[in-house]
């Protein structure tokens, strides 16, 4: 009731803003209007802050219904944002009955005690989750997915022996962004 009451309350406006990154077109934000909007950034920066995170959270729906979310490492190749996982498994199933997902990201965040506030850069995005299916396509993700987390391992051969155990275990998923935000405190 609470919820009702607060919605049919609140005047919400809408705004369909495109932005476009590497060719790409993205609906920026929709439907409901960031309240803040001091803090409120583009795709780019949003893009960025995808690029940048150690690990984001990836929210889908279970087939039963009730939502799921895990943190996941993302990677941005070419300006699209990719993760990888198991093949099967919860949120295997969740993806393949349901594709709509919704990415949490936090790039970087400090505590300001003194403004009883926090320092940080998020982004917020939205699409449709699609599994990489084109072999080379899923290599050249794994390998920047490597090149990002594992820098110290930069021995090809080890890369490749890794590669010839996982390969047929892992997947890729790719996302198809619809919607995309950043938001920034600084202090």
């Amino acid at each position: 009731m609470w919820l009702a009451r607060t919605f049919n309350t609140r005047t919400f406006s809408v705004i369909s803003v495109i932005s476009v990154i590497s060719g790409r077109t993205f609906n920026v934000r929709s439907e409901v209007s960031m309240r803040m909007k001091n803090k409120e950034r583009d795709a780019i920066f949003a893009m960025d802050v995808f690029r940048d995170c150690d690990y984001m959270t990836v929210a889908v729906m279970n087939p039963d219904g009730t939502p799921y979310c895990v943190p996941v490492s993302p990677i941005v190749v070419d300006d699209v944002i990719y993760f990888h996982g198991a093949k099967i498994g919860q949120k295997a199933d969740a993806i393949s009955h349901n594709p709509a997902v919704c990415l949490s990201a936090v790039s970087f965040e400090r505590s300001v005690p003194e403004m009883y506030s926090v320092s940080y850069r998020s982004a917020v995005a939205s699409g449709k989750c699609v599994v990489v299916s084109d072999d080379a396509e899923k290599i050249k993700v794994l390998q920047a997915t490597v090149e990002k987390y594992a820098k110290s391992n930069d021995s090809q051969a080890v890369f490749d022996e890794h590669l010839d155990e996982e390969f047929a275990y892992v997947c890729v998923y790719k996302v198809d962004i619809e919607q995309i935000t950043g938001k920034e405190s600084k202090f």
